[in-house]
């Protein structure tokens, strides 16, 4: 016969008035935040920079270039190209180059639209297409470029000229198309992650109050997020931009839920041995604190490692979603447990929770002891099951595990992540892109976005020269105040006139004396083909002198993707060490990180190689940019290392009481549902992000859900466990729990038998704990 000793108080003596301030205060708290940021949201898109050269390194000579343009030109207009095509190849009549002329007239007269800086019109040599330059007015909000950009669309689909087909193409027209795929950041992506998450809840916990708890606990945090990063966007102190955005909402959403699941585990556990819900409360705090706030600090050091990157785009991302991992952190540690304070058992109704009276007359009678109880652990049941095969075969286990692994990581062959044109950052329709092949149809394919070259004044001529000598190059022109069109073609005979002949050559815009060439690619900006001129440019320039500078929309995309390719040989190897070192402290042992690292990494290899075979042969993308494979990686180690630091914590809390390959078992049987749980969570919240037709975060989206689902059902459910039981003892060495297990000899492995069960009491695959609780109610 057991003999029932009631838990001891761990929260202690604490006056009944201190009870209730100390919730009723911290609710109160995140009430405030639950406002203030759901009023920030509206500031979100006003704080918002989505523009590729705003997000290179400043070391960059795109970024230098773009910085000496600013001297050369008055504003910070946009261009967009207007391009009309005839439908039937047919040479355009008289008419309709009338009919163009007038269409550009209407057009300047659109607010926005900068008349004084906007080209003339300009037939194609082929005689099929005609176009012309807007200048495009920057703005705020609804006011930006991007209602400029769809004010003239509409006026082109309104006025449409007979027997031709029209687009907006150009810098203008990406951008609004890109603006237009994350307008449904702040609504579409939000609601598709919440609800994704509470189905997944309420299939877990099988209870109407519990999921809305979980789900105002992540919403709140993420409040709290926005509104500390648009202050601090508005500050300046900090760059926001749509993707950074789009992570931001789904970090926060996945990780405050899985936070929030492992303390409502542990909180389920208490309620069983305490009868009052503020020991309760303490008891779950003290068992789940730990590996929570371990989990969120790897993901937070993971991140903050970003801070380290060439690359702005990827140096933003980092502290926007640790401020976002920080509020996860602090509202599943507190306003979490203060909510289920005040709820207590009513929490998880209409299901009965068992009371401590009820578990000490089981133990009485020789019952299964309640679920966290030190001696008794359910092994049947879906979790019993997988520890047997671990236990039964451990070695078989992992080598196949490995080995499956390692077959899913060849697919990293078919990886193509050396960047993706401009173009394609859009999935599905864009008019931008349509107008683009319009243009290399007719016109050079660079037309309107050339490449920029800044040097001396007095090596215009030579610069010219080298650059129309520069296969790719079609034309190059000067920048000149003097000519109607702003610029003025120069040729191997220098600067010409523009306008009827006798007209006299203008003069060159000269600042700091230094000039501006415009050198018009034969390719697409956006094109590979368009940045190997780029690079044959800059060699020829290197002739000139160092002086010379070649920026422009091409030399940005190869100058960010450069700068990306260089940031996967920093971060990757600074988040491995970061996150080792992490481990190291918190399970006190040298080989079980190793172990862990080794996982997560071979996890990884895995999950890019599936993803590569399914973006080429299942999806058709046309590739990934070059910081698709970091974020996975950044992503993916951080949060999958989350799942083996639930498991392995409370496997080294077990292993202290009965071995470390009992406490493997034991570990496994007890974190099994719970982390299955917050795996599906985090992966339906990840593969939300695929609602939003952006290239980057539909391959982030894929990549870190296919990823997340891959280290809970396989690494942490079997090769972890299975290295780990093979090993024994020794992978906590050299702490002392090795030492103490060998001096009591308790590394033998254990058999699997506990005892009788009664029948049909089974894991429940959300709520582990809830076998043993369900064990440990009174027979019916």
């Amino acid at each position: 016969m057991n003999e029932h000793v009631p838990a001891k108080r761990p929260g202690g003596r604490v006056p009944t008035w201190l009870r209730v301030l100390i919730p009723a205060v911290l609710i109160l708290v995140w009430f405030g935040l639950f406002g203030a940021g759901g009023a920030a949201f509206g500031g979100l898109s006003d704080v918002q920079q989505n523009d590729q050269a705003s997000f290179l390194p400043a070391s960059a000579e795109a970024t230098e270039v773009n910085e000496l343009q600013d001297g050369f030109r008055d504003s910070e207009n946009v261009p967009a190209i207007v391009i009309v095509a005839s439908d039937d190849g047919s040479d355009l009549t008289d008419a309709q180059l009338a009919d163009i002329e007038d269409l550009r007239d209407e057009v300047v007269d659109i607010e926005g639209v900068v008349a004084d800086e906007t080209s003339p019109v300009i037939p194609s040599e082929d005689g099929q297409a005609a176009q012309f330059v807007a200048s495009i007015a920057p703005g705020e909000g609804e006011e930006g470029s991007g209602a400029t950009v769809e004010a003239v669309r509409g006026l082109l689909e309104e006025a449409p000229v007979a027997g031709t087909t029209a687009a907006v193409t150009g810098p203008a027209g990406f951008i609004a198309d890109l603006s237009a795929a994350f307008a449904g950041i702040d609504g579409l992506l939000l609601a598709v992650a919440l609800l994704a998450v509470l189905v997944i809840l309420v299939i877990v916990y099988r209870s109407p109050l519990l999921p809305l708890i979980v789900l105002f606990t992540s919403v709140t945090a993420l409040t709290a997020s926005v509104f500390t990063v648009v202050q601090l966007a508005e500050a300046d102190l900090l760059l926001l931009s749509g993707q950074t955005q789009g992570i931001l909402f789904i970090l926060v959403i996945g990780a405050a839920t899985d936070y929030a699941l492992l303390y409502i585990a542990r909180y389920r556990e208490a309620l069983a041995q305490h009868e009052a819900k503020w020991d309760a409360t303490w008891a779950a705090l003290k068992g789940s604190w730990e590996p929570i706030a371990a989990s969120a600090g790897t993901v937070i050091v993971g991140l903050l490692i970003l801070l380290a990157s060439e690359l702005n785009s990827n140096k933003i991302l980092g502290p926007v979603a640790a401020i976002g991992i920080v509020f996860a952190l602090l509202a599943a540690l507190t306003l979490l447990p203060a909510l289920l304070l005040w709820a207590g058992r009513v929490a998880f109704w209409p299901r009965r929770m068992p009371r401590v009276a009820a578990v000490a007359a089981d133990a009485e009678h020789g019952r299964h002891a309640a679920a966290g109880a030190p001696d008794e652990v359910a092994p049947r049941g879906l979790w019993g099951a997988v520890g047997r095969l671990v236990s039964g075969r451990p070695r078989t286990v992992w080598i196949l595990s490995t080995l499956l692994l390692g077959v899913m990581a060849l697919g990293l062959v078919r990886l193509d992540a050396d960047g993706v044109p401009s173009s394609e950052f859009v999935l599905g329709e864009s008019q931008a892109r349509d107008g683009q092949e319009l243009v290399s149809e007719h016109f050079p394919g660079g037309s309107g976005t050339p490449a920029v070259i800044i040097g001396p004044e007095d090596d215009l001529q030579e610069m010219a020269d080298i650059a129309l000598a520069t296969p790719g190059v079609a034309s190059v022109a000067v920048l000149s105040a003097d000519s109607p069109a702003g610029t003025a073609p120069v040729t191997e005979d220098g600067v010409e006139a523009f306008g009827p002949p006798g007209t006299p050559a203008p003069e060159p815009t000269v600042v700091d004396g230094d000039v501006l060439l415009q050198a018009t690619l034969e390719d697409p900006a956006d094109s590979a083909e368009a940045e190997a001129t780029v690079v044959e440019l800059r060699e020829g320039l290197d002739e000139v002198g160092e002086g010379v500078l070649v920026g422009g929309p091409t030399a940005v995309a190869l100058d960010t993707n450069e700068a990306a390719v260089a940031d996967q040989r920093l971060i990757i190897p600074l988040v491995l060490l970061a996150i080792l070192v992490i481990l190291m402290l918190l399970l006190r042992a040298i080989v079980a990180p190793l172990i862990l690292i080794a996982s997560v990494v071979l996890s990884f290899a895995a999950a890019l190689g599936v993803s590569a075979l399914v973006f080429e042969f299942v999806f058709g993308f046309p590739g990934a940019d070059p910081s698709v494979p970091l974020f996975g990686f950044v992503f993916l180690v951080a949060l999958g290392v989350d799942y083996n630091i639930f498991l392995m914590t409370r496997v080294r809390e077990e292993a202290a009481r009965h071995g470390t390959r009992e406490g493997i078992l034991r570990g496994l049987r007890l974190t099994g549902g719970v982390i299955t749980s917050a795996g599906l969570v985090l992966a339906a919240t990840f593969a939300a992000l695929g609602v939003l037709p952006i290239l980057f975060l539909a391959q982030i989206s894929f990549i870190v859900a296919f990823g997340v689902l891959l280290d809970t059902f396989l690494v942490r459910t079997l090769l972890v466990p299975a290295v780990s039981y093979d090993i024994g003892r020794a992978i906590w060495w050299p702490s002392r729990l090795s030492r103490e297990e060998r001096r009591r000899g308790v590394h033998a492995a254990p058999t699997d038998a506990a005892g009788p069960v009664p029948d049909a009491e089974v894991s429940d695959p959300g709520a582990p704990d809830e076998s043993a609780d369900r064990v440990a109610a009174p027979a019916r």
